[in-house]
This record gives C-alpha cells, sequence and structure tokens, in this order.
C-alpha cells in the first residue's frame, strides 16, 4: 500500500428539509476545509426538498469564489441517489461524503483525508456514543452482522455516511447499472485497501430523522437483495425442512387421533388451523422475497435514470481541474 497525493477533495452532501441547519452546515463544513492544503468543492445534492433548502443552495452557489457546487434534483429520489449525482459533478481526486445533518461532525473531514492519503481506498467511520435511540442502533447493529457475513469485508458501522473513498472507486460505482445501490457495500467491491476510523457523534438539532421505520424496513430489503441471493436458497432450505416437518406432524397428529379419540383437540379443527397458517406464511414469506428480486429485475429491464439533475450551479472551478465523473449508462 503506497501514500499517494490529494490535490483536490470533493465534498458530497446530500441535502433534504434541511433548511434549518443549512447555514451551520456551511459555516462548518468550509471551516474544515480551509484546514487542508489542497483545493476543495463542497457539492450540495438538494433531493427534492419541500423547504427553502434549494434556495439556500443557490445563494451559496452564486457567491464570489465560492466552493459550494449546488446541485437541485428535480423531485426526491432517496439518499443514494442524491450521492450518486454529487458524485457525477465531483472533480476531486479523493471524494468525501457528508450527512447534512450535523450529527457527523464536518470537522472530522481532515483526518479522513490524511487517512486515505496513506493508501487507502475507502475510509469508513465508527459512530462513537452513538446518539439514536435504541430503535434505531439495534437494527444498525443486525444490518452490520449481516453486511460483513455477505461481502466478507469487516467494517463495523455501514450505516455511517461519512465516509471517504478514492477517484477510482467513484468511477467503478458510476459505472455500475443497479437502480438500487447502498454506496457503502458497493465501493467496498471496487477498494484493495479499507480501513475505518473512530469519529465523533452529535445528536440532531434540527429536524427529525428522515429514515422513518417504513424506509429503515426498506433499506433491510435493499440491503438483503442486492448483496446476495443467499436468501433464496434458504428459502428453498426452509420450504422443504417444513414440509418434512408437516408430514411428520401430520402423521403425528394421526397417531393421536387414534391412540386418543377426536374429543382431545376439538375433533382436530384447531390443529388444522395451525397447520394452515404456518404453511400460508411461509408461502407470503417466499412471495414476498421473491417479489423484491423480480422487482430489481423490472426496475434494471426498463433502465431508467436513477436521477434527474434539473440545475447545476457553480460559481468557483478548480483549475487545472479533471473533468467531472460521468455516470455510464
Amino acid at each position: 500500500m503506497k501514500p499517494y497525493a490529494i490535490d483536490r477533495v470533493s465534498v458530497v452532501i446530500p441535502v433534504y428539509n434541511e433548511e434549518a441547519s443549512l447555514p451551520e452546515l456551511l459555516r462548518r463544513t468550509r471551516a474544515a476545509c480551509r484546514l487542508l492544503d489542497c483545493q476543495v468543492e463542497i457539492i450540495l445534492v438538494d433531493d427534492g426538498s419541500r423547504d427553502r433548502s434549494a434556495e439556500l443552495l443557490q445563494q451559496a452557489a452564486s457567491e464570489p469564489d465560492s466552493p459550494v457546487v449546488a446541485v437541485l434534483l428535480n423531485r426526491n429520489y432517496g439518499q443514494h441517489s442524491a450521492i450518486l449525482a454529487g458524485f457525477e459533478q465531483a472533480r476531486g481526486d479523493l471524494i468525501i461524503t457528508l450527512d447534512a445533518d450535523l450529527q457527523n461532525p464536518p470537522e472530522e473531514i481532515p483526518r479522513l483525508v490524511h487517512t486515505a492519503a496513506q493508501g487507502y481506498d475507502v475510509v469508513g467511520t465508527v459512530r462513537q456514543q452513538r446518539q439514536d435511540s435504541y430503535l434505531r442502533t439495534l437494527p444498525s447493529r443486525l444490518i452490520n452482522r449481516a453486511v460483513q457475513r455477505s461481502t466478507g469485508v469487516a467494517m463495523r458501522d455501514y450505516g455511517c455516511m461519512l465516509r471517504a473513498y478514492r477517484r477510482q472507486v467513484v468511477q467503478s460505482m458510476l459505472a455500475c447499472h443497479e437502480r438500487s445501490t447502498f454506496i457503502p457495500i458497493l465501493a467496498n467491491s471496487f477498494a484493495r485497501h479499507t480501513t475505518e476510523i473512530e469519529v465523533a457523534h452529535a445528536e440532531r438539532e434540527h429536524g427529525d430523522s428522515k429514515y422513518g421505520f417504513l424506509k429503515l424496513i426498506n433499506l433491510m430489503f435493499d440491503l438483503l437483495t442486492c448483496m446476495t441471493t443467499t436468501p433464496l436458497r434458504m428459502l428453498s432450505l426452509f420450504g422443504g425442512g417444513l414440509a418434512v416437518f408437516g408430514f411428520l406432524f401430520a402423521a403425528l397428529l394421526l397417531v393421536l387421533r387414534v391412540t386418543h379419540g377426536a374429543e382431545w383437540a376439538a375433533d382436530g379443527v384447531f390443529s388444522l388451523f395451525a397447520v394452515l397458517f404456518i404453511f400460508t406464511g411461509a408461502q407470503f414469506v417466499g412471495l414476498g422475497l421473491l417479489g423484491e428480486y423480480l422487482g430489481r429485475v423490472y426496475h434494471d429491464v426498463r433502465a431508467r435514470p436513477r436521477f434527474h439533475v434539473e440545475q447545476v450551479i457553480r460559481a468557483a472551478t478548480l483549475s487545472p481541474s479533471p473533468a467531472p465523473l460521468r455516470q455510464v449508462q
């Protein structure tokens, strides 16, 4: 692993209804970036916000010599699609992602740059003393363990979006045709050297989390189906085992019916209902998983763009600079 020079850094921040936190976010991010000995651009992607977030981004990007680049999407596509839209505009040798809610402090950016310069392709982060409820941290731990088992990459906190990626890794991610992508997992599939550092974590000061209960459930299904086809294999094994259990259970009921008579189980009505519920539940679980995979095939066959950029406002240019990263369709 060889150290490499970083001449330009791009900070990509997805924004959705963050009007209250944007002024502080811009101030702190700019202050952190001024500590770097390289050129910096701050790319903020408005993911179809319904408040004044887009207007504030336009104002920040229109200031003379502003390092801010405002990317406006026509509607809400989701956090990861917004990040990919920011990747397309990135010109840096190193691209850093950051959430707009200030729970991960922008002051950690110099540490990410310093660590990446040692030769790492991906630098992840682990939130210390996480300021989230137990209902948020427990699913996160389960997801992290499932991802580690599926990918074989031992990272402890895939849910933290404060991460750094080398330009080559971002180019490879943009070349993928998947419509549903979880960026930290996808990046690790293209990285040779990865590491994690511990970072601070703060309480959310403004608004509510954009990941409600239903969105967390959707995220878990996305992670499950985008990583592996193991659930389909497990479903087949489960179905076979359930069929054997049903056969043995039926044989037991027959024996008990003969030895104890019909009165012991209400003439067998409750037993039949129990068997019916078991098989019905298994069928619905199987159909749900199968539907998830078929849905992915459906979206990939349609091949629609993952996002539509309505406007890009860039006051400052990096000179000389490589061309922005482009998505390969």
